[in-house]
């Protein structure tokens, strides 16, 4: 059996061409060969060359050839020989710079122009900052960014026992091969989370409801698929929203109508006729935090049914609630031809594991099978495996209840400082579920600069600006307390108290 280093020798597959038997530039042809290989990129940092007694193989010279020919690009400080190892490509900052191509600040015309949009480059970037403005500090990056979580809190012991153990069943079983047709999701996973968006959001569905997606962002991407004719479909968002939904409907060619969102969430009365789908974050908006009133939810569902219009919910931490009565997701029995319900594990598990789910319409099922069809197919198998046991142990349930309490505390320190010390600056809405608060500013403000500032001292802070589709009609900022803890909130609201 081939050791290690034999191993990775044989997966050289540089092509080469043999100097001529008998040549005195023999050292020299296999030297300028492989320097313009390392150069020009085919052979990449820390690439492992073939051991010099297989020479004869891969470049059909003596074993002292090439030990000279090493010996040359080590001085040049293109390889670095390991004692017991090997010779390896040296790292890039021992290699001459690389020419670049200019930057281009128009798009190149072999692109299509529809994916250099402003409106759709701004909605995907709008976690970006100009990181240029953080300075090194020793002080701890407090993020207050929302919808994100804290991986602390997350069981991964747990976690990687369930996934140990689906491996084996793997092993033991592999999965059978199956026609891309049919590809919803792993079965118990898809009853697993039937059963728990019953118990947590008393949504009424089957397994044959449920499609597994790849996180929220795919679920919209292929809800805008299949719902959306480019050009022709009309979509209302709330204004603000989440960016991220947004950019998927405008990629798909979508025409988009933001929509004001009020204390009782979206205002209906604002819809116009000719609105086919609508998008809507009803038990906790997308930043401002407020609960969509039952008389709005009622005129919504109305609105849908009376113009055949469908809704798309998304309930991206509708498990979080933490005071007041619980509220019923908009999709329910009554409702389920008309509602196609958003879910994700990357609040209520961790964001990595990039699985989500749609529950929608059997008239939808097929097209929507086939749109994941086109995209991946089906997420990973393991994965699915793994959080369907965690889920039917009743180990996510254990973890959200965790997560309530914690994300409680975290949510009360914010409210309690903003009320005691930010009176006369900010007004924050008052916020019975999720993972973030929204603070409205009292009086016009330089928000914007003062998030920048924040920035320079390792806080991160978002404006409301961001969210906008339309012209902002408000100001405020939006503390998530997904990942920062009691003492950063203080930390935190202790800069921003400077800054302002």
């Amino acid at each position: 059996m081939a050791n290690d280093g034999e191993a990775a020798s044989n997966l050289f597959e540089i092509a080469f061409d043999p100097p001529p038997s008998g040549s005195r530039r023999s050292a020299e042809s296999v030297y300028t060969q492989l320097r313009a290989a390392i150069l020009d990129g085919r052979l990449v940092p820390g690439a492992k060359l073939p051991v010099e007694r297989q020479s004869a193989i891969f470049f059909g010279v003596s074993r002292n050839t090439v030990a000279r020919a090493y010996a040359r690009l080590a001085i040049d400080g293109l390889v670095q020989p390991r004692q017991g190892s090997g010779t390896y490509v040296a790292a890039k900052q021992n290699r001459p710079a690389r020419e670049r191509l200019p930057v281009q600040h128009t798009p190149d015309p072999r692109l299509s122009p529809h994916w250099s949009r402003p409106e759709l480059v701004q909605a995907l970037n709008f976690w970006h900052d100009n990181s240029r403005t953080s300075t090194p500090s020793a002080t701890a990056f407090l993020d207050f960014r929302p919808a994100l979580v804290d991986p602390r809190l997350f069981p991964f012991d747990l976690f990687r026992r369930l996934s140990a153990k689906q491996l084996r069943r793997m092993e033991l079983k592999p999965p059978a091969f199956k026609s891309p047709q049919g590809n919803q999701g792993h079965f118990p996973l898809r009853a697993a989370i039937a059963t728990h968006v019953g118990i947590s959001r008393a949504v009424v569905c089957e397994p044959d409801d449920v499609l597994v997606t790849a996180g929220a962002q795919q679920a919209f991407d292929m809800l805008a698929r299949v719902l959306v004719t480019p050009g022709v479909t009309t979509v209302a968002m709330e204004d603000p929203g989440y960016p991220p939904m947004r950019a998927a409907f405008l990629a798909a060619g979508a025409r988009l109508v933001p929509i004001l969102v009020d204390a009782e969430g979206l205002v209906v009365d604002a819809l116009p006729v000719t609105v086919q789908i609508v998008c809507v974050c009803p038990s906790h908006q997308f930043p401002f935090g407020v609960s969509m009133s039952a008389p709005r939810r009622a005129a919504l569902l109305h609105y849908a049914r009376k113009h055949g219009a469908v809704i798309v919910e998304d309930d991206y931490d509708g498990e979080f609630r933490y005071d007041g009565t619980p509220l019923q997701a908009l999709r329910s029995t009554a409702s389920a031809d008309d509602v196609f319900y958003v879910g994700t594990f990357s609040k209520c598990m961790l964001p990595a594991l990039r699985l989500g789910f749609v529950i929608a319409p059997q008239w939808a099922m097929p097209a929507l099978t086939m749109a994941k069809n086109c995209l991946d197919w089906h997420c990973p198998t393991l994965t699915q495996m793994a959080v369907a046991r965690f889920i039917a142990e009743g180990h996510l349930a254990q973890h959200v209840r965790k997560l309530r309490d914690v994300y409680r505390r975290r949510r009360d320190l914010i409210e309690a400082i903003l009320q005691a010390e930010f009176v006369e600056d900010l007004a924050p809405m008052p916020s019975h579920y999720g993972m973030h608060v929204a603070a409205f500013a009292m009086q016009p403000k330089r928000l914007a600069r003062v998030t920048s500032r924040l920035l320079e001292s390792n806080v991160h802070v978002h404006t409301f600006e961001r969210y906008f589709f339309g012209k902002p009609t408000a100001e405020g900022l939006v503390f998530g307390y997904g990942a920062v803890d009691l003492d950063g909130i203080a930390q935190g609201l202790k800069a921003l108290r400077r800054v302002l």
